[in-house]
């Protein structure tokens, strides 16, 4: 049975963080150049203390403790996120891919891009695993590994080529970036990841509705059952005419809001 405070809300939650905790990063990483060390600064302290949570709430299995736990995972995912889009922590490669390569060096140049980004995931993402493996607790842990899953995803498809590779929040210095992306197309391996993701966003949400009502394991699987569910939105995303500005227009500013306004949808812009 679905109830309030098992289902409904952190479905609610979710959305909430999702779209406040997104909205900050882009707003954090279209700032001045200037402002960057001290968002990094800031951003690592939150990473911290998301640390701390997660070391503190590995052992409960409460209904707090389970929300505490998903938001801690959040908070370490966006101190990796500024990294990146600060360009303090992307990759080695920091120009426009050349032209006349092959599919292979395309790949292995995109890749370099992002190397250090991608390291970082995945090494936390591994300590996260590591340290919750035999706790009672483990959300902060599956959090973040479904949200590297989600975004390693969306990357790969962009690479391939889907119909609409948008990126509106993206900050004017990783413009770069967009010279990796594959051509305008509906491929099978986006097909794939859509089915994928909205099989996996139906087993979780089955495990949230068969779990007790008001616990914490109905609470952590409706938390990952709506965080899989934006997962599969924002890849259905990649194939439809739709802006990502249109959700976090209020986050850039004024000067990009104006030009978002301005210009029709186009692949790729900043």
């Amino acid at each position: 049975m679905v109830s309030w405070s098992g289902h409904i809300l952190p479905v609610l939650a979710t959305i909430a963080i999702w779209f406040i905790a997104t909205g900050l990063v882009a707003w954090i990483d279209n700032r001045e150049r200037s402002t960057f060390p001290r968002s990094l600064m800031l951003g690592g302290a939150a990473g911290i203390v998301g640390l701390c949570i997660v070391f503190l709430t590995m052992n409960s299995v409460s209904v707090w403790a389970a929300y505490a736990a998903f938001g801690a995972a959040i908070l370490v995912w966006s101190w990796l996120e500024i990294g990146f889009l600060t360009g303090a922590v992307s990759g080695s490669r920091k120009e426009p891919c050349a032209e006349g390569i092959s599919a292979w060096e395309r790949f292995c140049q995109a890749a370099s891009t992002l190397s250090h980004h991608e390291i970082a995931l995945t090494l936390t993402a591994v300590m996260l695993i590591s340290l919750t493996w035999n706790a009672p607790n483990q959300l902060a842990a599956i959090t973040f590994a479904l949200l590297y899953v989600m975004r390693l995803s969306t990357k790969l498809n962009i690479f391939h080529g889907v119909p609409n590779s948008a990126t509106d929040i993206l900050p004017p210095h990783l413009a770069y970036l967009k010279s990796y992306y594959g051509p305008q197309r509906l491929g099978w391996p986006l097909v794939v990841s859509i089915i994928a993701a909205t099989a996996l966003s139906i087993w979780l949400g089955s495990v949230a509705i068969n779990s007790p009502a008001g616990t914490a394991e109905a609470v952590g699987a409706s938390l990952l059952f709506a965080f899989a569910a934006l997962g599969t939105l924002e890849h259905v995303f990649l194939a439809l005419p739709f802006r990502d500005g249109m959700l976090w227009g209020w986050a850039l500013p004024r000067s990009r809001r104006s030009k978002l306004a301005q210009n029709p949808i186009t692949r790729g812009e900043v």
